[in-house]
């Protein structure tokens, strides 16, 4: 076990890896709000550089044209309101989007809520619209290949939904509300043999929690504002919302090659054992078994002392 599974004779190392990651692709999208518009990389990709991961926007809240002043909250339990006794001047809730003025003002055709100093309109997100590439492999091939666990397993291009529906999860459901997916890559080598032979092995798992009982923010999503000035001088902010996967590449492993010490070591602790393992068969057998009195008399051999026995015969 020791030295043919365990490998005891290697001395083993961990893994040390650097992680740099890509983006390619456009995307189209045609809403009510923006209308027709094409997303390049640099669109959807914030922050255009992250350490050992990639997040990617797959959907988004845009609040345009926000100035400073005073404006209606966002309904909810705690910003309705009938009158001006239920607004409380100077107070700001976890969740509020201002400092409250101490007026009830109308939302809509129905509804009053706490009237707030903020960035306005405040934003409404209640609803939320729906270095392992291996020396054989070519620069012809990496233009070609998409990640296949079968066909291509050695491939360093994945297609985004190929990866969550690989973690057993919707690409859809998930771009919908954000999430975090973990790219592991597991090197395990013997050093011992060919450095060809030492190759990735590529899994995909989601690392968020979707428990909604257990979670306050579900998903992963986070904010960003752009700022301008209009003619008049006054300065406004297009406050965006964005909803995407973040791809963390997690790379870990170990890696062996034949070393005297180690081995040395493991000999003589097999060594030790088989003492260890005579002296506990031994107690087992001769204090622990039913027949342990027969077993006994077979170990031992009682003989008579020759010194007694010639003194014995000298006296008759």
């Amino acid at each position: 076990w020791v030295f043919v599974w365990e490998k005891g004779y290697q001395e083993r190392d961990s893994v040390v890896s650097s992680v740099t990651t890509k983006a390619k692709g456009v995307a189209v999208t045609n809403t009510s709000q923006l209308g027709f518009r094409i997303w390049d990389v640099a669109d959807y990709v914030i922050p255009a550089q992250e350490e050992n991961s990639i997040f990617v926007m797959t959907n988004m809240i845009i609040t345009v044209n926000q100035t400073q002043g005073t404006c209606p909250e966002i309904p909810d339990q705690t910003t309705g309101c009938e009158s001006d006794a239920n607004c409380t001047a100077g107070s700001a809730g976890t969740h509020s989007n201002g400092v409250q003025t101490g007026r009830c003002v109308p939302f809509n055709a129905s509804v009053k809520t706490c009237e707030v100093a903020s960035w306005c309109p405040v934003e409404d997100d209640s609803r939320v619209p729906r270095r392992n590439i291996l020396p054989n492999i070519s620069t012809a091939y990496l233009k070609s290949c998409v990640y296949d666990a079968r066909t291509d397993p050695f491939c360093p291009i994945f297609r985004l939904g190929h990866v969550v529906e690989s973690a057993g999860h919707s690409f859809q459901d998930m771009a919908m509300e954000g999430g975090i997916m973990g790219i592991q890559v597991n090197w395990d080598c013997n050093l011992d043999r060919a450095a060809a032979l030492c190759l990735p092995r590529y899994s995909f798992r989601r690392l968020d929690t979707r428990d909604a009982d257990h979670n306050v923010s579900p998903g992963y999503n986070f904010r960003f504002a752009k700022y301008y000035r209009d003619l008049a001088g006054q300065e406004q902010r297009t406050l965006i919302k964005a909803y995407g996967i973040r791809f963390d590449v997690i790379v870990f492993g170990k890696a062996g090659k034949f070393d005297v010490i180690p081995t040395m070591i493991n000999v003589g602790s097999g060594l030790a054992l088989l003492g260890v393992a005579t002296v506990l068969c031994d107690v087992i057998v001769l204090y622990c078994m039913k027949k342990r009195y027969y077993y006994r008399e077979k170990k031992y051999k009682f003989v008579e002392d020759y010194e007694q026995g010639l003194a014995g015969d000298a006296e008759q």
